[in-house]
């Protein structure tokens, strides 16, 4: 079958990948471990203990247990968000948030939503450092990321398609990426100064990343113009 026919991202596509997703989506198969490696595309399918106890959901009730657990990992969000990352008319965003009895709160760019059990006061972390693959949701569950990401840095992490290449990660915003060097070592940029502390701590995850991933090569699915450079 042909995938997004006419988009500059077209493709040719075994027809069986669908049909797993709609069984998976269904409940009645699940993705077991990879037939390799950890990284590796091919995976083993089994059948879900809760394919016999699987009912279909209404369409309203779906969206708006989607919509509670999106804002319980990802809130607060924005009305804006949720669409976004479901895809649904705004019409269905505000109606699912509204079935959540989610709260909303002012955001420095606007209005978000929280979950009422999810309102009270969060004291600061320690000041922290980590190295996150691509594709990790923690980059991909908002629109608007202003609050953790220079703009001016997107074109630098993210492909055409919008997917987010590995980043380095300080006390809560992207400060630069990291890629695999095909002689297993990691290397890493930084996109802005996050100070001494910070720096030495990248230093010391990406050692122990290599050290972690030993003779084990992985290449990011989608890749990024800085992760591509820094593997040169």
């Amino acid at each position: 079958m042909t995938v997004a026919p006419g988009k500059p991202y077209e493709r040719r596509q075994a027809v069986s990948s669908r049909i797993l997703r709609v069984l998976a989506a269904e409940g009645r198969i699940r993705r077991g471990r990879p037939t390799g490696t950890f990284n590796s595309n091919q995976f083993r399918w089994t059948l879900s203990p809760l394919a016999d106890a699987a009912e279909a959901w209404e369409t309203g009730a779906a969206q708006a247990e989607l919509a509670r657990r999106y804002l319980a990992a990802f809130g607060p969000a924005t009305t804006e968000d949720l669409k976004w990352w479901t895809g649904w008319t705004l019409t269905d965003t505000r109606q699912a948030i509204a079935a959540t009895g989610a709260v909303s709160v002012g955001l420095d760019d606007g209005t978000g939503y929280l979950l009422p059990d999810d309102l009270d006061p969060v004291t600061a972390p320690e000041p922290w450092v980590a190295l996150l693959p691509g594709l990790d949701p923690t980059a991909m569950g908002w629109r608007q990321r202003d609050f953790h990401l220079d703009p001016a840095h997107v074109g630098e992490l993210y492909d055409r398609n919008g997917n987010i290449g590995p980043t380095i990660w300080a006390d809560g915003r992207i400060i630069g990426a990291w890629a695999q060097h095909p002689s297993g070592r990691i290397n890493t940029h930084l996109l802005t100064d996050p100070g001494p502390g910070a720096r030495r701590a990248v230093d010391e995850r990406a050692q122990a990343l290599a050290t972690w991933l030993g003779d084990l090569r992985i290449t990011p699915h989608y890749r990024t113009p800085l992760e591509r450079r820094l593997t040169q």
